[in-house]
């Protein structure tokens, strides 16, 4: 282009006016500048979780199967735990695949769904300990009670959300929050009471993070506390019917399965667990054998571990992979492995914090911190339990435990947080593009957890 200036100045003719030719070499494309701006991203550390969750839990649940292996096929179940983390795995990332709006559209459904199934293991499903627990799909076993606690987060998240006041939350918003929680309370409570205790805690997270008055939160902990209370006293007080509620086997007199009252069951778990004898003074029967040999696992731990496969109470641990695989954990390695996964829980909680704090809209926020409270809270039940904190009870390790609807749904958590990080959060953007929310207008009130500048 200079040496046709240099022509045209010999020629006599006035210079080119380049000014044009340069504004249109310069101007965007038509569309090009919505894909000027970065394409949003999920968050790297929330991916990072799962993974790490993802990898120790093949690594730990092989390591916890020797009962399984003993008399089969020694991969068998590995190749099923693997089946069901692939299966986790797809559902997370689709599910980091949906917008908000479209999570708020779908919630009501799987709402429905947990509760209708719910209801049919209460009525007709099949019974594990003692207890009706589970139902068959297409072979998986499904245990709805995971499935309702995540829907409590999601039934809690849209009537905080609704709900918004300038100094909190209204006290229609919180009556309807305890008539929730009550309801699905009253449904996991038949299946165990850690379960119920579990939901209530969650819940009580909520209302705080969803900003709820200190005078309300108190009575909303009076009301627990009472209608827990009176639910207890009258299931631990119940007279046993067989002579399954002393030996926890779920069995009758006549060696036939049952559905047991547990109240006994639970009332002597708490017993051990208040017992003054120190443990090492209390011989191993059939009572306290599980906890007695997770505790013998722990110890045999140490400080760093026997390295996965050399586990010495995997095979006479009940449930080494699923109840009591913390301590599996802790044995294959050690201390510093126990510590390594609390801390990787608490990050996980501490990440959603921070996306929650960079949402613009309390549903957004509300939805992120309740999975990853329901995720880590459970976490924390099952190593208490494990460690002896807390009394006996089945609560699987997210992500970690063997069981297919734990897995599943805690993958679900974590695809329902991911898309929260990608579209509804600015957390971690160097260049944050406008958050996409598009939620109707009752669930638009602004964020309470968002730091004001």
């Amino acid at each position: 282009m200079s040496e046709l200036d240099d022509m045209l100045k010999a020629a006599g003719a006035p210079p080119r006016d380049n000014s044009k030719e340069t504004a249109a070499q310069s101007a965007p494309a038509p569309g090009a500048t919505d894909t000027a701006l970065p394409r949003p991203r999920p968050d790297k550390y929330l991916i990072a979780f799962y993974v790490a969750l993802c990898l120790i839990s093949v690594v730990e649940l092989y390591s916890a199967s020797s009962r399984e292996v003993s008399s089969g096929n020694i991969f068998g179940p590995l190749l099923r735990h693997l089946m069901m983390l692939v299966i986790g795995i797809v559902i997370c990332i689709g599910a980091s695949r949906v917008k908000i709006k479209y999570l708020r559209i779908l919630a009501p459904w799987f709402v429905g769904l947990s509760i209708l199934m719910m209801v049919y293991v209460m009525l007709n499903g099949q019974i594990i300990n003692g207890a009706r627990r589970s139902m068959s799909l297409l072979g998986i076993q499904i245990q709805p009670s995971e499935m309702l606690k995540m829907s409590a987060v999601l039934v809690i998240a849209i009537v905080m959300a609704r709900n918004q006041e300038p100094r909190g939350v209204t006290t229609k918003g919180v009556i309807w929050c305890c008539v929730f929680v009550c309801i699905f309370s009253l449904l996991l409570f038949s299946q165990g009471l850690t379960n119920t205790l579990l939901l209530m805690g969650i819940s009580l997270s909520m209302m705080l993070i969803g900003g709820i008055q200190w005078k309300k939160f108190g009575l909303v902990l009076l009301f627990y506390g009472l209608v827990g209370g009176a639910a207890l006293y009258h299931k631990m007080n119940s007279e046993a019917k067989d002579v399954a509620l002393i030996t926890e086997t779920g069995v009758d007199s006549e060696g036939n399965k049952a559905t047991i009252d547990r109240g006994g069951i639970w009332k002597n778990r708490i017993g051990r667990w208040n017992d003054t004898v120190p443990l090492y003074e209390q011989k191993i029967t059939a009572h306290n054998r599980q906890e007695m040999y997770a505790y013998m696992a722990q110890a045999n731990g140490g400080i760093t571990g026997v390295l996965p496969g050399n586990s010495r109470e995997t095979a006479r641990l009940p449930l080494a992979f699923s109840d009591y695989i913390y301590s599996i954990v802790v044995e294959d390695l050690g201390l510093v492995g126990g510590l390594f996964l609390l801390i990787i829980y608490m990050s996980l909680l501490g990440r959603a914090g921070v996306i929650a704090g960079k949402c613009d809209r309390a549903f957004a926020s509300l939805i992120v911190m309740g999975m990853a409270v329901m995720i880590v809270f459970q976490a924390m039940f099952h190593m208490a339990i494990n460690t002896g904190v807390f009394p006996v009870s089945g609560q699987p390790l997210p992500m970690i435990s063997k069981g297919g609807t734990s897995m599943l749904v805690t993958s679900l958590a974590f695809g329902i947080m991911l898309s929260i990080s990608r579209y509804a959060s600015t957390a971690g953007r160097k260049k944050a593009p406008k958050t996409d929310t598009d939620l109707p207008e009752e669930l638009n009130a602004l964020n309470p957890t968002q730091l004001k500048k």
